[in-house]
């Protein structure tokens, strides 16, 4: 046997498990390999064939990378706040307060760093508002929450009902129950490059972003609110729509307006009683009407769908007896997680709003705290809340209302 002869054999020996197209090497090499002719002459074994096949041989003997290695390398973002404190609520002001929910409120925040605001919706009262240090600070990015300003604003522009089908790109269509549910940014920075920053910014004003939500809070700040959008290369309009990027939101702020979609329309200065007398004579006062009325029924299918089925279902780990609407928001800047959740009871006797913001590290986001709304929830239906209502729900329920100017 030639040399020539064997080389071949040996080239077709080590390819013939290495697929191309569903056809072995070694059959695709036969089929081009020039027949034997004893004309043919002599084959020599050169230095770079013998180089190619200790190649090939090495080769067959390492086994393959797994495609799927690369995909392990992930960015991990570094935390550098602590999800639990200690001792939040110390030197806040509760004589005014609500006993039920604010020990409902506590027990349910446990050590985790964050706040928890109650209010009474068709009043403005704060019934109880743990940790005021953070509760009144300047706030923070609101994540996920601000599509419920935005929702509100494309529904208010006739851009959407919420059975309309938005193009998330491809095939994938979505309708606003479902983004809202399930917190799809996709479709929230849709909405928000067909609004337009103009039109954006002039709704989130409209239902409190960048001014006090309390009348005459001692300590209150404002938050953010940006006079232009921001950078394209951050995301544009669409990314302030679906993140809240470049907005600072306070839980004050976000409370009120989750108190507009709860009682109607009616966004009201929240009052925060710090003594009996002023429980007694307490008097809501309204901030302005939001033409909102018809657009609610829009947005409650799915601020409900977020707790039955969607970003907030943890919170039906502790509570499910009466129906809870709500949205999550979970997001970080600066190395400090954030995890929000605005929600309101909607039961036969009344309503109450709970705001939960939690700041820290990887174990913060939004359906920890939404699980901790469920608790807390739990802990007020418990004691009868949801039957009696506030401690002296006659002091608002025969109140006269004063209309205030903002």
């Amino acid at each position: 046997m030639s040399k020539g002869t064997s080389l071949l054999r040996l080239v077709l020996a080590l390819l013939a498990c290495l697929p191309l197209a569903g056809v072995s090497w070694a059959a695709h090499i036969s089929i081009h390999a020039p027949k034997k002719s004893k004309s043919q002459p002599k084959i020599s074994e050169s230095q770079h064939t013998r180089r190619r096949l200790h190649h090939l041989a090495r080769s067959r003997s390492v086994s393959p990378t797994p495609v799927s290695a690369t995909h392990r390398r992930r960015y991990h973002e570094r935390f550098h706040m602590s999800s639990f404190a200690e001792d939040i609520a110390t030197g806040d002001v509760t004589t005014g307060e609500d006993p039920i929910v604010r020990q409902a409120a506590i027990d349910a925040l446990g050590n985790m760093n964050g706040t928890v605001v109650a209010i009474e919706p068709t009043s403005g009262r704060v019934l109880a508002m743990v940790n005021q240090k953070l509760a009144l600070s300047s706030g923070a990015q609101p994540c996920s929450t601000i599509k419920l300003s935005v929702a509100l604003a494309a529904l208010n522009e006739g851009l959407i009902s919420k059975e309309t089908q938005v193009a998330l790109g491809g095939r994938s269509r979505m309708n606003l129950t479902t983004a809202l549910a399930h917190s799809n940014n996709a479709y929230f920075e849709a909405l928000g490059r067909k609004l337009g920053f103009e039109k954006v910014a002039y709704y989130a004003h409209e239902y409190g972003l960048g001014e006090l939500a309390g009348y005459d809070i001692s300590g209150e700040q404002v938050g953010t609110y940006p006079d232009e959008a921001i950078p394209e290369k951050l995301g544009g309009v669409g990314k302030m729509c679906s993140y809240g990027e470049g907005v600072s939101m306070t839980p004050l702020q976000l409370g009120a307006m989750v108190s507009a979609i709860a009682n109607g329309g009616t966004l009201y200065y929240l009052q925060h009683p710090t003594a009996p007398e002023q429980v007694a004579n307490f008097q809501p006062r309204i901030k302005r009407q939001l033409d909102i009325a018809p657009l609610i029924p829009e947005i409650s299918d799915g601020m409900a769908g977020a707790v039955q089925y969607g970003t907030a279902r943890s919170l039906r780990l502790n509570f499910n007896e009466e129906e809870i609407l709500g949205k999550t928001g979970t997001c970080s800047h600066d190395g400090t997680r954030f995890g929000w959740f605005a929600s309101y009871a909607n039961t036969s006797v009344g309503r109450v709003v709970v705001v939960v913001f939690l700041q820290g590290g990887r174990p913060t986001f939004g359906p920890k705290a939404a699980q901790i709304a469920g608790r807390m929830y739990r802990n007020m239906f418990d004691h009868n809340f949801f039957i009696a209502g506030p401690g002296s729900p006659s002091d608002t329920a025969t109140a006269k209302t004063v209309s205030t100017n903002p």
